[in-house]
């Protein structure tokens, strides 16, 4: 499923998207772009609007 969303924080890891429910999902480092990056910060930044695919949903620990 492909949603828009917003970058509302970027961490050492990943970032998460706010796609309009509970809780923000995720997006890790290694799935924000297709060559190596050091920094989530070099191919996103905060408050930036931003389309992703929803590639797992964990219900139990309630994470996105």
């Amino acid at each position: 499923m492909i949603l828009p969303g917003m970058v509302t924080n970027i961490a050492n890891f990943g970032v998460f998207i706010d796609i309009g429910v509970k809780q923000d999902g995720l997006v890790h480092l290694s799935q924000l772009a297709d060559e190596f990056i050091n920094s989530p910060a070099d191919v996103v930044h905060l408050h930036q609007y931003v389309k992703i695919k929803v590639i797992n949903i964990d219900p139990d620990r309630e994470r996105r």
